[in-house]
């Protein structure tokens, strides 16, 4: 919701963002100091002397890198809302197999040193990575006789001769899906993603990921002042007591006794309850760590990434570790964040395998959260529903989100290009005085 009010915002839109609560971000942003998390857990007391200094925490609700070649820092470059920010690249990533950790290779020579995999099966898996980065989509001479469109991703494995431990950390840790649905799906979508990591590592060369410093609630509040900068206004701590709708279409919002007239009404699931549909369920566990994760070589940061079929599931768990060296916890403490799709009655034995690799564990704060897809796609009603933050360890997916309400809401492609100019029409005079 912050990122499209600094879009529209700069598209010359006239923006009101309103919010309940007193902070920034809604369900992603990061809370300090540590009472309030305390307090958001319903944990009784307060957090130990141990913990060092509340003011010291920022601690992100819902755990995601960004990928360095990715969508949001794309948004983020051609906003210029890098300025507000500093970034950090994780250290590294890990993948579980066998009960153990390893690191994903990030080099040539860090893949020929692998354990992950055998003489032979490196010089196949190079050769697949060769292809990956040559092929081009608008070049059928880069395919060799492979279909795009047509051809699925287990063919493609196949022609490579690739077996299991490769696809599965291939399919898991490069090309970051949840699940082996992909395997049966044309490949073009893999092959681009396979793509995106590798290029997003070779800009840092440690992992494909970036982390903001002070945390993830950076983020909203960066394209909140762009909002600003371009006329939009911000209302924190603002009750929302009714959405005023006439004839089916939106046509203000009810606040403190107050309607607030707009022509479209951008919000999360949580304010629409009647025009949501539940789609599944996500558990989030945060740890409060006094160790970096076994095996990760004490790395200050890093991701983890369980494949399914290791544990017997259908969906990837994930953990994302930060530090005192992002600014978000008090010196010498970690927070590890484990997360995956529910898929039975008891969600806390799903996330086991997770919190065994982060023993011991000092604190920890579980949750449950619904997933929401919104049933009312805007078209009549005007109203724009976000979808709930999924299980991914990256912004990808909600980068494809904030592109979709933008084409419901604007009728045509979100274009970084027609920013670019749009923003310099603004600003283009006075830059140069």
């Amino acid at each position: 919701e912050c990122i499209l009010s600094g879009i529209m915002s700069v598209n010359g839109k006239k923006v009101l963002h309103m919010d309940r609560n007193s902070y920034y971000g809604g369900e992603s942003a990061s809370i300090t100091p540590l009472e309030d998390l305390y307090k958001r857990f319903n944990l009784p007391g307060t957090p130990p002397e141990s913990m060092g200094r509340g003011r010291d925490w920022n601690v992100d609700l819902i755990p995601k890198f960004l990928m360095a070649n990715g969508q949001l820092v794309k948004m983020l470059l051609y906003t210029e809302v890098t300025r507000y920010l500093d970034f950090k690249v994780i250290e590294g990533s890990f993948v579980y197999k066998g009960g153990k950790i390893y690191k994903v290779p990030s080099t040539e020579a860090e893949a020929l040193a692998s354990s992950l995999m055998g003489l032979f099966e490196k010089r196949r898996f190079r050769k697949f990575l060769v292809y990956v980065a040559n092929f081009d989509e608008n070049d059928p001479r880069t395919f060799e006789g492979v279909d795009p469109k047509k051809t699925t991703m287990r063919d493609v494995y196949k022609k490579f001769d690739l077996g299991q431990d490769v696809i599965d950390f291939t399919g898991h840790a490069l090309a970051l899906y949840r699940t082996d649905d992909y395997l049966d799906q044309p490949c073009q979508e893999t092959i681009n993603r396979i793509k995106l990591y590798s290029e997003s590592l070779a800009r840092y060369g440690k992992s494909p990921y970036l982390y903001p410093l002070y945390g993830l609630g950076e983020l909203p509040q960066g394209f909140a002042r762009l909002s600003a900068i371009y006329g939009g206004t911000y209302m924190l701590n603002k009750p929302i007591e009714e959405i005023v709708i006439e004839n089916g279409k939106v046509v203000g919002v009810k606040s403190e006794g107050e309607v607030a007239r707009c022509k479209q009404l951008i919000c999360d699931p949580s304010y629409v309850s009647d025009r949501v549909t539940k789609v599944g369920q996500v558990i989030r566990v945060i740890c409060i760590l006094s160790h970096p994760i076994k095996n990760t070589n004490d790395a200050n940061s890093c991701q983890i990434i369980i494949p399914q079929n290791q544990v017997n599931r259908k969906s990837d768990i994930y953990v994302c570790m930060i530090s005192s060296a992002h600014n978000v916890a008090a010196q010498g403490k970690y927070i590890a964040i484990a997360s995956t799709t529910v898929e039975t009655a008891d969600p806390e034995k799903e996330i086991k395998p997770a919190l065994d690799l982060l023993e011991p564990i000092e604190q920890k704060f579980v949750s449950i959260s619904d997933l929401f897809a919104p049933t009312d796609l805007g078209t009549e009603s005007q109203i724009f529903i976000s979808r709930t933050y999924d299980a991914t360890t990256h912004f990808e997916t909600t980068c494809d989100d904030i592109k979709d309400i933008y084409k419901r809401m604007m009728g045509s492609e979100f274009d970084f290009e027609e920013m670019k100019r749009k923003k310099n029409d603004i600003y283009g005079e006075e830059e140069l005085q």
